[in-house]
């Protein structure tokens, strides 16, 4: 896969360009890579031109900082666009920590894109005291400490037991991350709060939430609804990686958005 030398760090990604009018990209959730959207790519890509990345610190693209925050994560995305010279509008589509990246970009960025998507994901996720407990954690005993808690928190029990072979291989290459890596955009997510700022995001934004997500809840989305003028929430039956999940429910709310 190619990669590009950015301002801060070194940036892995993917560019499908099938000379479509529409140009979508992708944010990872965290401790995942571009990989997590694979089955949603293969339902969408005769619609769409694709971008996909690996976030600053996850898969192949570096990082240099102890902490990093969803400000800086936002602005590589704006300059991975200006690199692959991206002629008009946009449409975004993070989940989790991706979406925290498409509430800054919506705030700050509206002009460069025309859509986008917050899946499974809040304007402010979880604690300041549980995610510095997470990154104590993880420091001390590494990221298998944590993989039965993920795995929980990721996918219910039915995709679970019925997908074993796909989550085992999600799991693996998310207790192969650099721990310092992950421990930078923990600290992204804790410090990230949009509640008192959604509400200027004034392009269409289309909510996704998992029925059964325990981390970023059906009531997280309807509040990130209140607060955007035009805005819809999709509830999909599923946990946190609905994009995994349910993925073909996922791709077909892309399209009618």
């Amino acid at each position: 896969m190619p990669t590009v030398q950015l301002k801060n760090y070194t940036c892995n990604y993917e560019f499908l360009n099938s000379g479509k009018d529409r140009t979508i990209i992708f944010s990872n959730s965290l401790g995942t890579d571009y990989s997590m959207w694979n089955k949603v790519v293969h339902l969408i890509q005769s619609d769409f031109n694709i971008i996909l990345h690996d976030t600053r610190g996850h898969g192949k693209s570096t990082h240099s900082q102890k902490e990093l925050t969803i400000e800086e994560l936002g602005e590589d995305i704006i300059e991975l666009l200006n690199y692959l010279n991206i002629k008009g509008k946009v449409t975004f589509c993070g989940l989790s920590m991706g979406g925290l990246i498409g509430q800054y970009l919506g705030i700050n960025h509206s002009g460069q894109f025309d859509k986008i998507i917050l899946a499974n994901t809040a304007a402010k996720i979880g604690t300041t005291d549980s995610w510095n407990t997470r990154i104590e954690t993880v420091t001390a005993n590494g990221l298998s400490s944590i993989l039965d808690g993920t795995a929980e928190r990721w996918f219910t029990t039915g995709f679970k037991e019925n997908h074993s072979d796909e989550v085992n291989a999600i799991l693996k290459k998310f207790a192969a991350n650099d721990v310092s890596g992950y421990c930078a955009n923990c600290a992204a997510v804790r410090d990230a709060d949009y509640r008192y700022q959604i509400d200027k995001i004034n392009i269409p934004v289309l909510i996704i939430a998992g029925s059964e997500d325990l981390v970023t809840t059906v009531e997280d989305g309807r509040f990130m609804k209140t607060k955007i003028a035009v805005s819809r929430l999709e509830v999909l039956d599923a946990a946190h990686l609905s994009a995994v999940e349910r993925a073909d429910e996922f791709a077909k709310n892309i399209l009618s958005f």
